[in-house]
């Protein structure tokens, strides 16, 4: 008697699959730095049109970015056990397919875009660059993850130019501090493919750092608290913000303690968990702004 065979998944599948749709995390590390420089431009809430482009846009781009970042990486990924079922590194989903889906998401992102101002719109082609350049950085950059760290902090400076249409010098500081958080959690991801990066040559912070992973990590989660609360203390309640000082610090042991043993589960749980810290901040400026 033969087995049933499960049938084949429908392109939509494939295409949710592709940009991500059921592991939310991703685009949540983007959203909540970006919409905290959105309540901290605006002196508070933002309004509901600037909410709906920067939620939207995030979802879209970040999804675009899986599309070119898979394209790029899929030769690397067919080596490594957590990668290895993608949709175009299993040849489910064509190489010209995805950048087709990355290109409308993208596009669609542009839309949104196109609804704030001229600098917004201005910023957002710099947004895209970096986040093209990005895939090519793990070849060349023994730490590409502050390439990512810049893209994933771009959203910050955008955020007050929608607001604003300008860039003050705190939108930048802000988003020095916010890349010190994307090494933090970049780096434990890293730390989940060591083995095999190692095996196909890939770069990436998590070897660069060797021995000094774990410190190194805890240490870029206390620079960018540190970062964000000289820069937003004279603005924010600093009862509230030091209440949320609390919840955010120990979330870094937490997430020590996970990553202490360097285990693959451990910093794959530590990685995963990291958009509550984001939100535990988005937090601690909506509520010190009131």
């Amino acid at each position: 008697m033969v087995a049933a065979t499960s049938p084949a998944p429908s392109r939509l599948a494939l295409y949710l699959d592709l940009i991500r749709w059921n592991r939310p995390a991703g685009w949540l590390l983007l959203l909540w730095p970006s919409l905290a420089a959105l309540w901290v431009a605006a002196g508070g809430f933002p309004g509901w049109h600037l909410v709906a482009v920067f939620v939207l846009g995030t979802i879209l781009m970040r999804s675009a970015g899986c599309c070119v970042n898979d394209v790029a990486d899929r030769e690397f990924d067919k080596h490594v056990k957590r990668t290895a079922q993608r949709p175009v590194t299993s040849g489910k989903v064509s190489t010209r397919e995805a950048l087709a889906v990355g290109a409308v998401l993208a596009l669609a992102a542009f839309a949104l875009v196109l609804t704030t101002n001229t600098l917004t719109v201005l910023m957002s082609f710099g947004a895209l660059a970096i986040t093209l350049i990005y895939p090519s950085a793990k070849r060349f950059v023994s730490m590409p993850q502050a390439v990512l760290g810049v893209a994933f902090s771009f959203g910050v400076p955008m955020a007050f130019a929608a607001v604003q249409a300008q860039v003050l010098l705190l939108a930048w500081v802000l988003l020095l501090g916010n890349l010190f958080w994307v090494l933090a959690y970049d780096t434990e991801y890293a730390m989940v493919d060591r083995d095999d990066d190692l095996r196909i040559g890939m770069k990436t912070s998590a070897i660069t750092l060797g021995a000094y992973d774990v410190p190194a990590v805890t240490a870029f989660y206390l620079v960018y608290l540190a970062v964000w609360t000289a820069a937003l203390w004279s603005v924010v309640n600093p009862w509230v913000w030091g209440a949320m000082l609390v919840v955010a610090l120990a979330q870094v042991v937490w997430h020590f303690q996970l990553i202490k043993d360097r285990s693959r589960d451990g910093c794959f749980k530590a990685f995963r968990l990291n958009h509550w810290l984001g939100f535990t901040v988005f937090v601690g400026v909506v509520l010190g702004l009131v």
